[in-house]
């Protein structure tokens, strides 16, 4: 979901976009609930990382990324053994509301900064103020535990129903109407959404809007407002309940339910075909984002509501906040080091492998512009 600064939009002229062809995702590591630390341990050489001076680095907010992280931790841990690199999970709001804080060199959000969240940024950023730079693309996943049922269809407003309590058993006429030959049991739904305030709901959420045909009345918002459903933390701690509840149906990351082995819906846009929750689907629907930020700022308006063929439309994009100008002296430099890794090929290839969207090329020059110049 993205923010319109000064009513100026550009759009990225996208090409092809390079995705590497296993999508299967090993378990890797911390489920991003505690605060965890980087160990020597990665693939990536030491000549391939530019290590900077070393260092503590702090960090902490989306839990979207948190396998991301992990990936980038160990990597980084192993080539540049003089710094600690920390990431403290918590969710979006709380990573925004860290940095605002003073408390952390950057954060993870995947939804970019409103204009308050800016604006309160000053404070800490002194000469310069927070700006959004896209990190981590991915998409988020509709899986679901359905008794008897491996395969499942969704569209729009089903999905919107479902999640406000307008439908509530899985052998509705709705959703029947878009699984024909599947045998649905009379069973209540249990749909889950997130507890804490999340930058995968406001994705996922709106996604709802735009696409639910008028059935969700919510506007999109980091806190769940739909009505009835439970509710569990963070994005492990949602996987972990859709895993252990019959007839449960919630919204994660897609590496999270990779690494859960949850099913995914695909979802019906008004193509040709349903469309999967896979990787290259998501590539699809990047490759057409629009930058709406200024200056530094890269935050992007992406397509919720795509009808293109092969376009998966529940997209996000999680952004390391830091500030322009008037970062810490004493972690700026490892700081940029980091970010200088994650946005590299090497990186971006790295959480690939594990479920992620690589982010298209020209974006990506467009980032590793904004992390030279921070300041």
């Amino acid at each position: 979901m993205k923010l319109q600064r000064n009513g100026r939009t550009k759009a990225l002229a996208i090409g092809a976009v390079a995705l590497v062809s296993s999508l299967s995702l090993a378990a890797c590591g911390s489920d991003n609930n505690t605060t965890t630390t980087s160990t020597s341990s990665g693939s990536a050489s030491k000549a391939a990382i530019d290590c900077g001076k070393g260092g503590n680095l702090l960090a902490s907010g989306s839990t979207a990324q948190g396998n991301a992280i992990d990936v980038w931790k160990a990597a980084f841990g192993s080539a540049c053994s003089s710094t600690t690199i920390t990431y403290g999970g918590g969710g979006s709001g709380a990573g925004v509301q860290q940095f605002n804080q003073g408390k952390v060199a950057f954060a993870g959000t995947d939804a970019a900064l409103k204009p308050a969240e800016v604006e309160a940024s000053k404070a800490v950023c002194k000469t310069g103020q927070a700006i959004d730079l896209p990190m981590v693309g991915g998409l988020v996943s509709v899986v679901f535990n359905v008794d008897g049922v491996d395969k499942l269809i969704l569209d729009g407003p089903t999905t919107a129903k479902i999640f406000d309590s307008q439908i509530t058993k899985w052998n509705d006429p709705a959703i029947a109407k878009l699984n024909p030959g599947v045998t649905l049991p009379d069973a209540a739904i249990q749909a889950i959404h997130r507890s804490d305030d999340s930058g995968t709901t406001q994705n996922f959420t709106t996604y709802l809007s735009k696409a639910g045909a008028g059935a969700w009345k919510y506007d999109p918002a980091k806190t769940w407002k739909g009505q009835g459903g439970q509710s569990a933390a963070q994005s492990a701690g949602v996987s972990a309940q859709v895993k252990a509840v019959k007839n449960s149906i919630s919204y994660v990351e897609l590496s999270y339910a990779q690494t859960n082995s949850l099913k995914s819906a695909a979802i019906a846009t008004g193509a040709s075909k349903p469309v999967e929750a896979t990787a290259p689907n998501a590539a699809t629907t990047f490759a057409k984002a629009k930058i709406s930020g200024t200056g530094a700022d890269l935050s992007l308006t992406l397509d919720y509501a795509t009808k293109d063929e092969g376009s998966y439309p529940i997209v996000l994009v999680t952004y390391e906040i830091v500030c322009d100008k008037g970062n810490k002296a004493e972690s700026l430099d490892t700081l940029k080091s980091f970010l200088n890794y994650t946005i590299s090929d090497a990186g971006q290839q790295a959480i690939g492998d594990k479920g992620y969207v690589p982010l298209p090329q020209e974006l990506v020059t467009k980032v590793k512009a904004a992390v030279a110049s921070l300041a």
